[in-house]
């Protein structure tokens, strides 16, 4: 049995997770002068789907997936273990429940799509003011993003949804085959045309959120680490107690008091959320990357810096600095399924050798994380039904572009 202890401290706000979006939230709210404590079950910041994901701030990757073409591909990829979606059949409440509120949100598409935009434009602002006032380096690359098509129809169907995006003003033009070369020299392969969004980036997300939790630290944010939230209560309108494990499930357990509560969970927060009386349908929709290590000079010559959106194959790259390359990509409908698969993984890799055959695919390190998806693919942003719960979760693939933003409209609610 655990160890029992009382701490009974009115802290005013209580942080749960310590990914992106919570600790830019620690930091919104630390901003504007207000008590703040972040939980994380973890023993760092960012070390679920913070840690190794695409790397792009990409308003450009805005559009979402409710679409009749999106369900179609899906079906068609069911049963191709390598395809960049899959899904598992096998029968889940949770997952078909979620399945059919996705649905239910195809007519919001274009609205959802130009709402996202909004915010990763917004978000920009926000991200770069935050790494120059603390002098975080995340390597950071302002070089744009480029997408880019093999075939005709694919081109053609992507330059609709470009003016959605330009709708939510988004600057992106179509390039042709040639200008795609000019604008990235490395890339090998044919390729009918692409669209180029100049002002979107990449970083390594990992490295700015370690970084933006040490000046959290700086501003008097304390952080409980190795914490798992084992209970919460509230009696009436006041204030929360919540009951959580320092240590991990054999820790100790301890009570905490808070006025507010932001959730900022990830895929745990569908969980957290029940403990508030509130549904919050995030699923965990899995997807890997490899960090592609560049270790002679041939491979550091031979990977682009310019970062790629392949849109056939779904895969996105970053070059985080020097010597290593990122590519991300695929969507695994699982449930919590962390497992590092082969047969996921050496897509990616093949695709790294077609396209860019001068860097060698020696040491590459996998990774697989789960995305915390709402079936509208916007995230929630608001307050819970109890009075001093809020949300701050369900970024899904874009928790990186969006997250400064939603932060900062938080902390403005709050």
């Amino acid at each position: 049995m655990p160890n029992f202890h009382l701490d009974l401290v009115m802290s005013r706000i209580a942080i749960i997770g310590a990914g992106i979006t919570g600790v830019t939230t620690a930091y919104a709210l630390a901003e504007r002068g207000h008590d703040v404590t972040v939980f994380e079950r973890h023993r760092y910041a960012a070390m679920e789907t913070s840690f190794a994901n695409g790397g792009q701030l990409s308003a450009s990757n805005a559009e979402v997936w409710n679409s009749m073409a999106t369900v179609l591909k899906g079906l068609r990829w069911m049963f191709t273990r390598d395809a960049p979606l899959l899904l598992n059949p096998a029968p889940s409440w949770h997952k078909y429940s979620w399945m059919g509120e996705f649905l239910r949100q195809i007519p919001n598409y274009r609205a959802n799509t130009i709402e996202t935009v909004r915010l990763a434009i917004a978000a920009r602002e926000h991200l770069f003011g935050i790494a120059e006032r603390e002098g975080i380096d995340f390597d950071l690359e302002q070089r744009g993003i480029l997408h880019m098509y093999q075939q005709k129809k694919a081109f053609d169907a992507a330059a609709k949804v470009n003016l959605l995006l330009q709708s939510g003003g988004l600057d992106r033009r179509a390039v042709t085959g040639d200008e795609m070369r000019a604008i990235e020299p490395t890339l090998q392969g044919d390729f009918h045309g692409g669209f180029f969004t100049p002002s979107d980036s990449t970083g390594d997300i990992h490295k700015f959120t370690r970084g933006l939790a040490e000046a959290c630290e700086r501003r008097g944010v304390r952080f409980h680490y190795d914490t798992q939230i084992a209970n919460i209560e509230q009696r009436g309108d006041g204030p929360f107690a919540m009951r959580v494990l320092h240590g991990g499930s054999e820790g100790d357990e301890q009570q905490h008091g808070f006025e507010r509560i932001v959730v900022c969970a990830g895929v745990a927060s569908r969980e957290i959320a029940s403990m508030l009386g509130d549904h919050v349908n995030i699923y965990p929709v899995k997807g890997y990357s490899i960090t592609v290590c560049l270790d002679d000079a041939a491979s550091r010559e031979g990977a682009p810096w310019v970062s790629l959106l392949d849109e056939s194959a779904k895969i996105v790259t970053s070059r985080l600095g020097a010597d290593r390359f990122r590519v991300a990509g695929t969507a695994e409908i699982n449930g919590f399924n962390r497992d590092i698969r082969s047969d996921r993984i050496a897509p990616l890799v093949d695709w790294t050798r077609r396209y860019f055959p001068g860097v060698a695919t020696s040491r590459v390190i996998p990774w697989a994380g789960l995305r915390p998806m709402l079936p509208s693919m916007l995230p929630k942003v608001g307050s819970g039904k109890r009075r001093g719960v809020f949300y701050n979760t369900g970024h899904g693939h874009l928790g990186w572009t969006l997250s400064a933003a939603t932060a900062h409209s938080i902390a403005e609610r709050m």
